[in-house]
């Protein structure tokens, strides 16, 4: 047989190459995080942090500072051990207005006490980049469930963990966005603290928390926050897979509220 032309092989170069661009081409027109969401981990946890007007910069410090000691805790990590991939993945996001939502900490694995550590010491650094705008929760939550498809991670479980001292007060109803995240298969645990707001947590069980096991734990000051949170981080992190409990809508079959860990600290 006749050896190929170099008119032949320039032919099939031509279109090997062309065979080859379009193959990037494709690659790179999927959705961000399509290739390398392959990372299964236990839990995705949103961090969704109150940056709002209501809190100024000491009370913000508190919050920030009380996130950066819970995970530095060891018993984090050992609720962490306690899942079946014994990893999680986290990410921590401020926001205020509808529109008004930054990441401060991207998507970070943590399966190990020197990787809590390191998240730890980026939420100490990460600085406040968000002052006003309005309370609204919905918006939170509503970019919060876009995060979880960006990370490259795949979470047995998926929470957004809401803390803030008032009621929403911008965009849609804080009920419709925890609705649409319920149905989608997320669940939003609450830390509403009281110092505005006394009956916020009845508020944060109304309208906030949902999905199987969704709860609430409330303080009465900033200064309790710290406490709040570790016992709170630990409650999510150690639950166990909820079982499909769906309504004809996709919402949790139990009315939001009925499954509700009231822990209030500090506000007996």
């Amino acid at each position: 047989m006749a050896s190929p032309s170099g008119l032949e092989r320039y032919i099939r170069l031509r279109g090997w190459l062309l065979a080859l661009g379009l193959c990037m081409a494709w690659l790179v027109a999927l959705p961000a995080g399509a290739l390398a969401q392959t990372r299964a981990v236990d839990l995705q946890l949103v961090l969704a942090v109150d940056a709002s007007g209501s809190v100024d910069a000491s009370r913000f410090e508190l919050q920030k500072r009380g996130y950066a000691a819970a995970f530095a805790d060891p018993r984090i990590i050992d609720a962490i051990r306690g899942g079946s991939l014994q990893a999680i993945a986290v990410t921590m996001m401020q926001w205020t207005g509808p529109e008004m939502q930054n990441v401060v900490v991207g998507w970070t694995l943590i399966n190990d006490a020197d990787s809590a550590l390191r998240f730890s010491r980026a939420v100490a650094a990460a600085p406040r980049s968000l002052f006003g705008g309005g309370t609204s929760i919905s918006g939170a939550i509503d970019v919060g469930m876009t995060l979880f498809e960006r990370g490259g991670f795949r979470g047995a479980r998926r929470v957004i963990d809401v803390s803030g001292d008032g009621s929403n007060n911008r965009g849609r109803p804080a009920g419709d966005a925890r609705d649409a995240a319920v149905q989608a298969g997320a669940v939003i645990n609450g830390l509403p603290i009281l110092t505005l707001e006394p009956d916020l947590d009845s508020y944060y069980r109304s309208n906030v928390i949902g999905g199987p096991g969704a709860f609430v734990i409330a303080v009465d000051s900033y200064d309790k926050f710290a406490a709040a949170i570790l016992q709170k981080l630990i409650q999510e992190i150690a639950a166990a897979p909820p079982p499909s409990a769906k309504g004809p809508q996709g919402v949790a079959a139990a009315p939001v509220g009925e499954r509700v860990l009231d822990a209030v600290v500090g506000h007996q």
